[in-house]
């Protein structure tokens, strides 16, 4: 006899979600379904109107945990309705900035999971090379974005100022610094993630992957057209969960994706692996994978070059794409100005929303007591786009057949 195990709100993860999962009577998981419970945060409504500079400082408080991803999403979808290509030196700062950023969140998730991978003994070194790294990548993300939580310096049209010889060469050292550090805690990560005694297979779906490039981002690698959203309701078989689920579905060519740094992995580094382990193990190779792009960045910085753009704030009225690989997977913004220079739309399609499903199918076919790992594995950040259903007050009905972004 079948049975309704609910997880709520699974942990050690950004923001709120709940597993909803049927189990058979063996504990086997026969339907996951997984959605995010964080409340409304109403960022992509509070830029319509304002004008174009003003999306990426408020657009980048969407999330504390990923605010460089989104900073760039924004100004690169701006960029593209305004028509403006941006300078080589200042395409190589925000290359830079986002490859520190990635070292920096996949070094927050081992920290995350390492109750779940890291020996008792061992707990307390591998949490003090974590924060190195995270310290050395800050370092880079504060002196190229100008503040590591909300970077400052990354504008539409490109950087607010080139770095300095000086700082270039710091950024250089203290990179190839970290790498004997780097390479050793992957080494190690990987190490405890294969000796975990999973079942083999743990993690596994059938769903595409769905990435745009391998350290950056690229909105011509990607259809617009072949994106859409659909409701809640329209997906959960349960109307309970559809109507309580705080974020839309995306789906791409009709298909619910996997994206993040195994999606990444398996389409631009011949990585074969899937399932729980291949998540962690992808992510950590991307460390590496970042840190030795920085360093092919740095060489090719030329400090006294031109960083910004020449161009006037006259809106277009065409919709621009920027397309970011954040650490979770593809990040999408759209952005609208009109003729009078006012953002008249603004939309986000971030990484999780395009895993939820995916986790929720993932989570299947294996024991109950496997899926927190399952969903950790992806290492979900709800915060970014919550949107929201209209209910009349007294009757508790929906008034409104649609998902407000709010």
């Amino acid at each position: 006899m079948s049975e309704t195990i609910v997880i709520s709100p699974t942990s050690r993860q950004e923001g709120h979600a709940e597993l909803s999962m049927e189990v058979d009577e063996n504990g086997i998981v026969t339907t996951g379904r997984y959605f995010s419970i964080t409340p409304v945060r109403g960022i992509e409504k509070m830029v319509i109107g304002k004008r174009p500079e003003t999306a990426p400082v408020l657009v980048q408080r969407i999330c504390g945990v990923c605010p460089v991803t989104h900073t760039l999403s924004s100004v690169e979808a701006i960029d593209d309705s305004l028509k403006i290509e941006i300078p080589k030196a200042a395409r190589i700062l925000r290359e830079m900035c986002l490859n520190a950023h990635m070292i920096n969140s996949h070094a927050i998730h081992h920290f995350l999971i390492a109750p779940d991978f890291v020996p008792e003994n061992q707990y307390n070194e591998v949490v003090k090379n974590v924060s190195e790294i995270r310290k050395q990548a800050q370092y880079i993300e504060d002196s190229v974005g100008g503040e590591g939580i909300h970077p400052s310096d990354i504008r539409i049209g490109g950087m607010a100022h080139n770095i300095t010889k000086n700082t270039k060469n710091k950024i250089k050292t203290r990179i190839e610094g970290l790498m004997n550090l780097l390479e050793k805690h992957v080494e190690t990560m990987e190490g405890f993630i294969q000796d975990k005694d999973f079942p083999k297979g743990l993690g596994t779906h059938t769903q595409p992957i769905f990435a745009s490039d391998d350290t950056y981002g690229s909105r011509t690698a990607i259809s617009m057209n072949d994106i859409e959203e659909i409701l809640p309701s329209s997906w959960y078989d349960d109307p309970k969960i559809g109507e309580k689920a705080c974020s839309q579905i995306p789906r791409y060519k009709g298909e619910v994706v996997e994206t993040g740094p195994r999606a990444r992995a398996a389409k631009f580094r011949k990585f074969k692996e899937t399932g729980v382990k291949a998540q962690h193990l992808a992510r950590a190779k991307e460390m590496i994978n970042s840190a030795e792009k920085i360093i092919e960045l740095v060489d090719q910085l030329d400090p006294s070059a031109q960083v910004m753009a020449k161009f006037t704030l006259e809106g277009t009225d065409r919709l621009g794409v920027g397309v970011i690989e954040g650490p979770r997977g593809t990040n999408i913004h759209t952005a609208k100005i009109s003729s009078q220079g006012y953002i008249s739309d603004y939309r986000a399609i971030v990484p999780t929303t395009w895993n939820i499903p995916t986790m929720g199918y993932a989570t299947e076919n294996f024991h109950y007591e496997y899926a927190p790992h399952v969903i950790r594995a992806y290492d979900p950040c709800l915060s970014c786009a919550t949107h929201m259903v209209i209910k009349d007050d007294e009757t508790k009905k929906i008034i409104k057949e649609d998902m407000v972004q709010l």
